[in-house]
């Protein structure tokens, strides 16, 4: 585009075509959401550590043998590991210019926090299902 056939376009013209405007919404609106699950989930995470940290091995195996306990730490890992892939995203969107280095970090941004959540959620269904690690 010249200078001489952007200068009849309005804001809005420019403005629709540019940055994320056509996926943006969405993922602004995950990662809210996620940020707003992780709250209520990390006071009890909070909570549930400092509980777990006055006990031995055997209570943590025992807590984490509850069916409750297990899903909100698992909720928590997901929750976590999610808000953490969309804010990595956003950061190597924004500062990241390359298309190869640009491209290469999102993916490796994907696979670590699926395999961090894959690993999470296994390691608590291991300890919960079978009473040890």
């Amino acid at each position: 585009m010249t200078a001489a056939s952007g200068r009849f376009r309005t804001p809005l013209s420019r403005a629709r075509g540019l940055g994320a405007a056509k996926h943006g919404v969405g993922h602004f609106i995950a990662e809210r959401v996620s940020g707003m699950v992780l709250i209520p989930l990390s006071i009890w995470a909070a909570f549930a550590g400092l509980k777990l940290a006055a006990g031995g091995y055997a209570m943590a195996v025992e807590w984490l043998a509850q069916p409750l306990n297990a899903v909100l730490l698992s909720l928590f890992i997901v929750a976590g590991f999610t808000h953490l892939r969309l804010a990595i995203q956003v950061v190597v969107e924004d500062y990241v210019y390359g298309f190869v280095s640009k491209s290469s970090l999102l993916i490796l941004n994907y696979l670590v926090c699926v395999l961090g959540a894959a690993l999470g959620v296994f390691a608590i269904l291991k300890v919960a299902l079978l009473g040890a690690f």
